[in-house]
């Protein structure tokens, strides 16, 4: 079997680098491959699958068996040859690289780190064979978004083949934790979502690092309701699903939520709903 893309403009960025990927294949390899080697910044990967061979490089020979990774760099003169009756299944990318005037920033310096290897074999610690099948079968099936996710997943390879060459090194940038303005959504988010029952406006200020008149403000503006609305939304979202979905009784759902008495959740949720708790189940139930 033999499967080629070769005609296909799939371009990426790392970097200060820019790769272009001008053939991806996959074969069953009773042929002998004999001995190339590819110009200026030129690179090719090949993955082993399945079966058994030998790659020579200059005067060296290694043996290929299942899982063998391989990248060959520039001038870099390998040949290749599977064993007789059990031949090599591989996967082979060749990439073009050239260098850009300006780069993506917080990289790790990755291109170099690619790009500093002119040659390298093992056996891959990073997983690559899901990547490229994944690779393949977006290729093949086109599906909404291909391109994107196929230019994702050759990044992907990118950053699996440096962590084959490293060893499990670890990164040398990282994320920045979000200031308390840019997560602000998400504060709020978080907070409705697991405190609804008791959270107070000070409590959600004080995370917000901001003052109560100003965090009423800004639930004005994300949602269009007081805290004390948003807060309600919540409370009345949970005892709707638990008058379904649950035999609790009444009053241990409106302690769950935070009501100072049942008389309080009982008042609160017929303004809600315009009907009793107890109807509520029993409607709901009646309609499951």
């Amino acid at each position: 079997m033999f499967i080629q893309y070769n005609n296909l403009d799939i371009n990426f960025t790392i970097g200060s680098t820019r790769f272009r990927t001008l053939n991806i294949a996959y074969e069953h390899l009773h042929r002998i491959i004999p001995s190339h080697s590819h110009g200026d910044n030129s690179y090719e990967i090949h993955y082993v699958a399945s079966g058994r061979g030998y790659i020579t490089v200059g005067e060296k020979t290694y043996e290929i068996t299942p899982n063998t990774l391989y990248m060959a760099g520039p001038h870099v003169a390998h040949a290749q040859i599977s064993v007789q009756g059990d031949p090599m299944v591989d996967y082979c990318i060749y990439l073009r690289l050239r260098r850009t005037s300006s780069g993506e920033k917080k990289t790790d310096d990755l291109d170099r780190l690619f790009t500093e290897k002119t040659f390298w074999i093992g056996q891959d610690n990073c997983q690559i064979k899901n990547t490229l099948e994944l690779l393949f079968r977006e290729l093949k099936e086109q599906k909404t978004g291909y391109t994107v996710y196929v230019e994702t997943l050759l990044r992907q390879l990118i950053v699996q083949m440096i962590r084959n060459y490293q060893g499990g090194k670890k990164a040398l940038h990282h994320f920045k934790p979000a200031t308390p303005a840019e997560a602000q959504d998400f504060i709020i988010e978080e907070s409705f979502l697991y405190d609804y029952p008791v959270l107070t406006l000070e409590q959600l200020a004080e995370r917000l690092g901001l003052g109560c008149r100003q965090t009423e403000r800004l639930m004005q503006d994300i949602y269009g309701k007081t805290f004390l609305q948003k807060k309600g939304d919540a409370r009345m979202s949970a005892a709707s699903i638990l008058l379904t979905y649950s035999d609790r009784s009444i009053s241990s759902i409106a302690e769950e939520l935070g009501y100072s008495s049942v008389e309080h959740f009982s008042a609160a949720f017929r303004k809600y709903y315009n009907k009793s708790a107890r109807q509520y189940r029993k409607e709901s139930r009646d309609m499951t």
